[in-house]
């Protein structure tokens, strides 16, 4: 098995929370922000359109009327899209952003579950495996999931609630948030 590549355990961290408790609590919070800002993209929006209309219909054929258009257009400030990741796997964490990921092993018990990667992967497996005289059951759980370029195996944790939601974090690399994005300096000779 050491030929498959480069394995790391993950350790799981056991917590008394939950994660209902932890992550509901502030939900009402989150979406009136999020809703916040869909009505402010909106009355941007909203405001642009109504200005394009009132200065569409003033002259359209006056050139200073199209050359005031165009130079609106060039200083609207351009957004890195890269850097403003928005995904529920993707959150805030001070001025970095973090990898979470959230499974439910609620059948399993804390002993049953590991956490692991291999290369470039994030691994997730447990076994129950229950015999009785009367009985016998069998519940197998696989996630796999493929880790961002540049994330370091050791900085990922891992912990289980009391209800059975592990939740994996994995600090996401800085080159990622900025897209690939460098600087490259001019020199003026």
């Amino acid at each position: 098995m050491s030929t498959e590549g480069n394995k790391r355990n993950i350790p799981i961290k056991l917590g008394d929370f939950s994660v209902i408790d932890t992550e509901f609590s502030s939900i009402r919070e989150r979406f009136d922000a999020e809703m916040r800002k869909m009505e402010e993209e909106m009355a941007k929006f909203r405001h642009e359109l109504m200005n394009r209309e009132a200065n569409f219909f003033e002259s359209t054929t006056s050139s200073t009327t199209t050359q005031s258009n165009n130079s609106a257009l060039q200083q609207r400030p351009k957004q890195n899209y890269i850097s403003d990741i928005s995904s529920p796997l993707i959150q805030e964490d001070g001025g970095n952003k973090l990898l979470k990921l959230r499974f439910d092993v609620s059948q399993y018990a804390p002993e049953e579950i590991v956490v692991k990667t291999l290369d470039n992967k994030l691994l997730v497996h447990a076994v129950h495996d229950e015999k009785s005289d009367t009985k016998s059951v069998y519940r197998e759980y696989n996630r796999e999931f493929l880790l961002p370029k540049g994330v370091n195996p050791e900085s990922i944790r891992s912990s289980l609630s009391k209800d059975g939601v592990l939740t994996v974090e994995a600090p996401l690399p800085q080159p990622m948030l900025t897209g690939g994005e460098t600087m490259i300096p001019i020199a003026h000779n």
